[in-house]
């Protein structure tokens, strides 16, 4: 099977480094990563189904996701893959599935469990269902108008990167049907998708403001990938890439080099 991700690239030479994004997000969030690695790497950025310019499928699961990378690595050769939230459940699932796929993993805050909280994102789907396209004539005014419902200007700004204008007018550019209808999917963890333990390195990567990786979740971590490697960067939440640029470069150049 041929992939149809969506990608940005970075780098012309050096080993491969797969960049997956969050809930919401896309390939580009990893911009800023991706080209300062890209002189001593090739960086590969991906726009996971349903998000981006990737396609839209009708199935949409983690298992699913994860076919769809090895499908793109399958055809460019294995390579060091690094996700983030969502992403990095895909990138766990994938280097279970297709070990020899993956020559190294690092998980950016998220562990392989299920959370079972949605609400956040629930609240964020509805605040970007109930905006009035139609009405909204500037990125500004749209902005303006999620901003009592996304206080936070950070992740305004997140969410509205996702928001395209062409000749017809503004319009979402992921699939807010399905990822709405997916969050309660989305928090949890396929075990049932699982081959076997990735016995590959792995670097886990926490914001230790960030409650998404617990001592409680180092048993299921350690179950499945038993070379994990633990670091915790301070003055980081979820996003620790884009909140510690600079110490999570360090740390991922490190762990990629």
């Amino acid at each position: 099977m041929s992939s149809d991700l969506t990608t940005l690239r970075y780098g012309e030479s050096g080993s491969r480094v797969v960049f997956l994004h969050g809930l919401f997000g896309q390939g580009r969030n990893w911009t800023q990563i991706a080209k300062a690695l890209a002189p001593a790497h090739r960086t590969v950025l991906v726009d996971l189904p349903h998000h981006g310019r990737s396609p839209w499928r009708e199935r949409f699961d983690y298992a699913a996701m994860a076919d769809d990378v090895a499908a793109l690595l399958a055809e460019e050769g294995p390579a060091a893959v690094v996700g983030h939230s969502m992403g990095g459940k895909v990138a766990m699932l994938l280097a279970l599935r297709r070990p020899e796929l993956v020559e190294r993993l690092c998980v950016v805050d998220i562990s392989p469990v299920d959370y079972r909280r949605t609400a956040v994102f629930e609240g964020f789907v509805a605040a970007m269902r109930g905006l009035d396209l139609a009405a909204i004539h500037t990125r500004q005014q749209a902005d303006d108008a999620l901003a009592s419902a996304v206080p936070d200007p950070a992740v305004r700004g997140f969410l509205l990167q996702n928001l395209r204008r062409d000749k017809d007018g503004w319009r979402w550019q992921m699939n807010l049907d399905v990822l709405g209808a997916s969050l309660g999917l989305l928090a949890g963890w396929p075990e049932s998708a699982v081959v076997r333990p990735y016995d590959g390195p792995v670097l886990w990567v926490a914001g230790a403001e960030s409650d998404y990786v617990r001592p409680e979740y180092d048993a299921a971590m350690g179950r499945l990938f038993p070379r994990k490697r633990l670091v915790t960067i301070k003055g980081a939440g979820h996003w620790v890439h884009s909140e510690q640029p600079e110490v999570f470069l360090d740390v991922l150049r490190r762990f990629v080099d």
